[in-house]
Order: structure tokens, then C-alpha cells, then sequence
């Protein structure tokens, strides 16, 4: 399954490659930022390169790196994972070094991506499984109009302990709306 790269006036989200390990291995490294994710950080670099060809284009998923435009320098990234059951479907998930953070790079990006999902994938909803202690991640997908649904309590066994989620869904009819 190939996909294009997305563009906006800033950034340039392309397919992540394994040569992205070299600038994400501090983002996957850094203990607080990985802290909500769903495992530990990354004690060597040999861990962030197995972990970032693991998540180039699979099967199921599609994961674009965040660069800005004009620097190939992967900051983060957007991924779609495609459930088994469901064609119309992606769960959405990111990442951003903090050396971005503050500049609503985050915000266009995963942006940028569910627009693509809306318009060219055809695609009814998105959704995001979250750490209800995430507080930047979920403020991030309430300013992107997704609205929370579900609570799954004990849900994930992680590095931390066993978290509840929260389940957030984006409909393309209330994406539609809210872009008119």
C-alpha cells in the first residue's frame, strides 16, 4: 500500500523512512515524552531503528514523518492504522520532538493527515485511543473537533502499569462542517 506526501505551507509529511531512526532516537529516548506512549523509551539507538523500520509502511498502517518543507529532518510522526474489520476506519496517533512543540506543528499535521483520510481515503470516522492523563494530546484532538467516547478502564498493561483510554472520534460529516 503506497501513499503520497502531504504538504501544507510549513510542513512536508512524507513516508517515514529507517533512515529517520538518527533524529527521532531523541524523541523515542526522552522518558517524559514517551511516558503516554504506548511503550518505554528507548535505551540505545539500536531500539529507535528496530522500532522506526517496525513502523515504516505495513501491512495494516501508514506512518508519514513530520519535516518541515525544504529540511528532511523528521520531527515526528502522524501514523493511520487501518483496523482489520474495518475499511472506512483509521485510528490516528503522533509524535513531536519537543524542539517543536509550541509552533502548532502538531496541530497542521495531524490536520493535514485527517483531511487526506476525509478527501482522498473516503474514510466515515477516526478516532484516537489516548492516556486520560495525556492532557496535551487530548486538548490537540478537541481543538480538531473529535469528541470523546468511550472510557475502557485497565485497557493497557504499559511501561507505567495498567492505564485506563479514552476513546476520541472524528465523524467526516462534523469534519466537513467545521472546515465550511
Amino acid at each position: 500500500m503506497s501513499f503520497p506526501v502531504l504538504t501544507t505551507q510549513r510542513l512536508h509529511l512524507r513516508p517515514l523512512r529507517v533512515d529517520d531512526a538518527a533524529a527521532l532516537h531523541p524523541v523515542f529516548a526522552d522518558e517524559d515524552l514517551m511516558r503516554w506512549w504506548s511503550s518505554a523509551s528507548h535505551k540505545n539507538f539500536a531500539e529507535t531503528q528496530e522500532y522506526v523500520k517496525e513502523n515504516c509502511e505495513g501491512k495494516g498502517w501508514q506512518t508519514w514523518a513530520i519535516t518541515m518543507v525544504g529540511n528532511e529532518q523528521a520531527l515526528g510522526w502522524v501514523v493511520f492504522i487501518r483496523p482489520e474489520y474495518k475499511n472506512n476506519v483509521r485510528e490516528i496517533g503522533f509524535i513531536l520532538s519537543r524542539s517543536a512543540w509550541g509552533k502548532a506543528i502538531a496541530r497542521e499535521a495531524v490536520s493535514r493527515v485527517i483531511q487526506h483520510g476525509f478527501d482522498q481515503l473516503d474514510l466515515r470516522r477516526i478516532y484516537a485511543d489516548v492516556d486520560p492523563d495525556n492532557i496535551a494530546s487530548i486538548k490537540l484532538l478537541e481543538k480538531l473537533g473529535f469528541k470523546q467516547e468511550g472510557y475502557l478502564r485497565q485497557e493497557w498493561e504499559t511501561h507505567i502499569g495498567v492505564r485506563d483510554s479514552l476513546i476520541f472520534g472524528l465523524l467526516r460529516d462534523d469534519w466537513q462542517r467545521a472546515e465550511q
